[in-house]
């Protein structure tokens, strides 16, 4: 009985030691009490105060002016993301570059689960574009949430949030910056995907939230 006892004792213990290699390797180097990250999340945030951040979350009344997507790699967690050019970046660097390190995490609903593979090979295309400060959705260069726009769109034919014109937004307080980055015109015609338009989508649903 003795023997017994000590085998089941020894096959629980491996067992409970498995369980706990694997979710350290699905984590990555990334540890948090709350957020868990899974592969595919869409991760939102308010970037440092700056002119264009300000004018982002002002024009579209939100707090988000920056987003990206939630990838594992060999060396840990990253956000692959278009800020300068599209990158990646340890999921810890860019929570804490943040305004009060805050974020609002969304996911794919079951049903869109199974896309998540080319989802995530889709963003690949793009990698080392530069970004786009004009906001346009030619591929020549990309911002933010066009990113995960149109790598959802290539990978699945579905749109993911609703475009809205530049003109929709609340853009007035913003003329003097919106011309010197045009030349002098305010393209209010111009078709863009905002972070915010973007976190509506029936696509996602939200599983944490620290703002």
């Amino acid at each position: 009985m003795n023997v017994l006892k000590s085998e089941r004792m020894l096959k629980v213990v491996l067992l409970t030691f498995s369980l706990a290699f694997n979710t350290l390797y699905c984590i990555g180097s990334f540890a948090s009490d709350e957020y868990v990250p899974l592969q595919g999340d869409i991760i939102f945030q308010s970037l440092p105060n700056g002119d264009i951040a300000n004018a982002i979350e002002g024009a579209t009344r939100s707090p988000y002016s920056h987003v990206g997507i939630v990838i594992s790699t060999s060396t840990g967690w990253k956000v692959r993301e278009a800020i300068e050019s599209v990158h990646d970046t340890d999921l810890s660097v860019f929570i804490e570059r943040g305004r009060n390190n805050s974020i609002d995490v969304f996911r794919l609903k079951s049903k869109y689960q199974k896309y998540i593979p080319k989802f995530i090979r889709a963003t690949q295309k793009y990698l080392n574009h530069p970004y786009d400060i004009r906001y346009r959705m030619d591929d020549e260069s990309i911002y933010c949430s066009e990113l995960i726009y149109k790598a959802f769109n290539d990978a699945t034919g579905l749109r993911m949030g609703k475009l809205v014109k530049l003109g929709e937004l609340h853009w007035g307080k913003y003329e003097k910056l919106i011309k010197s980055i045009e030349g002098g015109t305010v393209p209010i015609n111009r078709k863009m995907i905002t972070p915010v338009d973007l976190s509506k989508a029936l696509q996602l649903e939200l599983i944490y939230s620290s703002f």
